[in-house]
């Protein structure tokens, strides 16, 4: 696994700091009611993406989850956010063409589409990832998909194929604790996720999702040993969403509100600001380059608005050809 230099360590952290941006972007214009789509807010979340998909192959086809709709990982994968925004507002240069409301889709980055049925994303990577070893290339396949994703049967299925056949595919669980408004402890008969892997030969790993160097390196194992041909690996990564499920829905565990004081303890491993403080320890940030990249991803934001708002809406006449292969 390659180590990771100081410029690498700069880069995650700067996504991060983008994600996080982009997500109070989007929230914010989820407010103020000019976004065409909801919004589900990935923050707590953002060390998953960031740290999972740093590293990867332009090439390795990804199946983001819905949590920041794609944010974290496309970022950490090279594609522009602002894509995000424009598909936000309906427009022609969104990652979907204006057509999707949110659903990533940037072929050229790997991403072909993500599907608004919960589940469905398990038995789609495991098609990308057997055409991937058909061709033989070494791209692999990673899915992201939350603990609600997980209790669909379309896992197992995924699971005993992708490991009978040896697919190189990694799937990572963001496990916060709670599917919709349905705590993960009142609908699960197993503690940890990753004890499932066992029953499909394959091995299961329990990852600090707050921890992106944590995230990077769990991932990484699972994505070289996919490569070398030994088939799949499930991480799960224990993690916690800050805000609700989506923009102006209660914020509620079944129908009492959340814990204001479990949402503050986790809180306080902000994974941004978890980051930030460890590189601040081993001096690879400085209070200034802290601030410099605060201001610069501002702008980066800023200007995506602006982008959204001026690019047209998509042209009627190629709907057609957006929604069905020639």
């Amino acid at each position: 696994m390659k180590k990771l230099g100081k410029q690498d360590l700069l880069l995650m952290y700067r996504n991060l700091v983008r994600t996080r941006k982009f997500d109070e972007l989007n929230i914010r214009m989820a407010t103020e009611g000019k976004l065409l789509t909801f919004y589900h807010s990935c923050q707590g979340h953002e060390a998953i993406g960031v740290g999972a998909c740093t590293g990867l192959r332009k090439d390795d086809y990804l199946y983001p989850h819905h949590r920041g709709h794609g944010l974290s990982y496309a970022i950490a994968k090279g594609v522009n956010p602002r894509e995000c925004i424009a598909e936000h507002l309906g427009r022609a240069t969104g990652w979907g063409g204006g057509i999707t409301g949110f659903h990533t889709c940037v072929p050229e980055f790997g991403i072909l589409g993500v599907g608004a049925t919960i589940g469905s994303g398990f038995v789609l990577s495991v098609g990308f990832a057997l055409a991937a070893k058909k061709r033989g290339e070494g791209q692999i396949t990673i899915m992201f998909t939350g603990d609600g994703g997980i209790q669909r049967g379309q896992f197992h299925e995924a699971a005993n194929m992708a490991s009978v056949w040896k697919l190189p595919v990694v799937w990572v669980v963001e496990n916060n604790q709670m599917a919709w408004f349905t705590p993960y402890r009142d609908t699960s008969a197993v503690e940890d996720i990753a004890t499932l892997a066992a029953s499909y030969n394959m091995p299961g790993e329990i990852v600090d999702g707050m921890d992106v160097l944590a995230v990077h390196t769990a991932v990484q194992k699972a994505v070289e040993r996919a490569r070398s041909g030994e088939g799949p690996s499930l991480i799960e990564c224990k993690t916690y969403r800050y805000r609700s499920h989506s923009e102006g829905r209660p914020d509620v565990s079944h129908y009492l509100p959340r814990s204001k004081e479990e949402i503050a303890k986790w809180k306080e491993r902000d994974p941004v600001k978890l980051f930030e403080e460890k590189l601040l320890k081993e001096k690879v940030l400085t209070k200034a380059l802290i601030q410099k990249i605060s201001q610069e991803c501002d702008a980066e934001a800023e200007e995506a608005e602006t982008f959204g708002f001026e690019s047209p809406f998509p042209d009627p006449s190629n709907l057609s050809k957006m929604v069905y292969a020639p």
